[in-house]
């Protein structure tokens, strides 16, 4: 695993400064309503994929910026080994230049998270967490703030870009907003859960999120000491990543009673 650990770092590094060259020069184009994507996603992830197909060439790779993302989880994969990707995680941060995005990289095992790293270039914060090892940021263990009550909560949401007034989205924002001590709206899935993972969020949920937004966030709440389940209290289907994390099992029973005040 040290390995595998130690070219991921390498693939989220390079990605991260790809994405930093090309900050003042990028153009623009829309990939759905109010969601951008930049000439800087493909760049990123064409560099981190040379670095780790380049060293693990068997591996499968399911990339942010593949195309091809419903054949892709239908094919029969190759090795029991896949790399998740999101090479940009907050396009629209990134557009606007505010310092909240990341390249996100996960690596699964016969369908298992075992390995995830996010990358901020900009504050050059590396988390990794490890099955079974625990969760890092920069190299010193991190752990969730153990808060146990919504009122005392900082907690995070992502919302589509396109969320519609008088959506359940944002009914469950209200109601959260009425619940906790306060409620934010970063714009990068992966950050909200590394800093969930580091004590600086309680808890975050996600209704409109992908595999590659959240697959080394998750692994990172659950290693150091969160908890992570659907909406409705079951087993989190990492395909289909409609989930709240927190940063203990008392608050995720708190917050998933306060979500669920709102019909769906």
């Amino acid at each position: 695993m040290l390995e595998f650990l130690s070219v991921c770092e390498q693939a989220a590094r390079a990605g991260g400064q790809v994405l930093l060259d090309w900050q003042n020069r990028f153009t623009t184009r829309e990939k759905g309503l109010r969601d951008l994507v930049t000439e800087a996603d493909v760049a990123s992830q064409q560099a981190i994929r040379d670095i780790l197909l380049g060293r693990f060439p068997d591996h499968d790779f399911l990339g942010e910026e593949d195309a091809s993302f419903p054949a892709a989880i239908k094919t029969s994969p190759k090795s029991q080994y896949r790399w998740i990707v999101d090479p940009l995680d907050g396009t629209a941060n990134y557009v606007h230049h505010l310092p909240a995005f990341a390249v996100t990289i996960a690596l699964q095992k016969a369908e298992e998270t075992v390995l995830g790293i996010v990358f901020d270039p900009i504050a050059n914060e590396l988390y990794h967490a490890v099955k079974g090892e625990g969760t890092f940021l920069n190299g010193k263990s991190v752990q969730t703030s153990g808060c146990t009550s919504p009122e005392q909560a900082m907690v995070a949401v992502s919302f589509a870009p396109n969320v519609p007034r008088g959506s359940i989205e944002i009914a469950r924002f209200i109601e959260a907003l009425h619940s906790c001590q306060s409620v934010r709206r970063l714009g990068s899935a992966a950050l909200n859960l590394a800093y969930l993972a580091a004590g600086r969020l309680d808890a975050y949920w996600a209704t409109s999120v992908k595999i590659w937004d959240v697959a080394a966030g998750l692994l990172m709440v659950e290693e150091a000491g969160g908890t992570v389940s659907r909406l409705d209290g079951g087993p989190l289907d990492l395909n289909n990543p409609e989930f709240l994390a927190s940063a203990s099992q008392p608050l995720q029973g708190e917050m998933l009673q306060i979500l669920s005040r709102v019909a769906g």
